[in-house]
């Protein structure tokens, strides 16, 4: 299918340091609008970190894949009330009443807020999944999780690009699907076992890409961004 939404890029700014990560996003302000905080960054620098970021003037998605009991993570929603924060992931396999009272936290707390359920991590394959007893084909357990989650007020989805075509055609057209797992060609695909390039991913319906070492790790990252963004209009 073609791409009928204009696709985004995130960067993950998946860092050892502070100091890195600010030098790559001070150098990248002309091109990109989003930034990824993850487990590694927020664990390391917490919601200061998270607040400078945001006051560079880059919407902010903050990856923390919040899986515990409903209440747990619904306090958690809660606590980060004060982060003008635009995107926040929760596990799907949380199941749906977590779901629901993650949905219903954000909806009190930070309206604004969009929630995205991960699937399945792109770094699993069939044979890691059939360890976890799951005997279903990865495609179908995304699918049966997006619409678990979707169906209890999550906005959106995190799968690989693997599974995109199949996730337009099962979940309402408004919600959201961000797809890590990107890389461009010639790129490593470290431990990243479902991956896709950008312009795959954008002309298979994807609202968002997640990119980060090709550009992280680029000896020029701005002219990588300008690449990809191209690749991707």
């Amino acid at each position: 299918m073609n791409q009928s939404k204009e696709t985004e890029l995130i960067l993950a700014l998946d860092c050892e340091d502070k100091s890195k990560a600010i030098e790559i996003i001070s150098s990248l302000k002309q091109d990109l609008k989003w930034v990824k905080i993850g487990l590694q960054m927020f664990t390391a620098y917490g919601k200061d970190f998270v607040k400078e970021i945001k006051s560079n003037g880059y919407n902010v998605f903050l990856d923390l894949k919040l899986h515990d009991i409903p209440n747990t993570v619904a306090k958690a929603i809660d606590s980060l009330s004060d982060l003008s924060i635009d995107l926040l992931t929760i596990h799907a396999s949380g199941g749906a009443e977590m779901c629901e009272y993650a949905a219903r936290a954000r909806n009190e707390t930070n309206p604004n807020l969009r929630l995205l359920a991960v699937t399945v991590l792109t770094s699993i394959n069939q044979a890691q999944l059939n360890q976890l007893n799951i005997k279903e084909s990865i495609q179908k357990q995304v699918v049966d999780l997006a619409k678990l989650s979707t169906q209890s007020g999550v906005d959106g989805v995190v799968s690989s690009p693997l599974e995109l075509g199949i996730l337009r055609s099962s979940l309402d057209s408004s919600k959201l699907i961000v797809t890590p797992g990107i890389r461009p060609l010639d790129s490593e695909q470290n431990e990243q076992k479902r991956v896709m390039t950008p312009e795959e991913a954008s002309e298979k319906g994807a609202d968002f890409i997640v990119v980060g070492r090709p550009i992280l790790n680029s000896p020029e990252p701005t002219k990588t961004v300008k690449q990809i963004l191209q690749s991707i209009s």
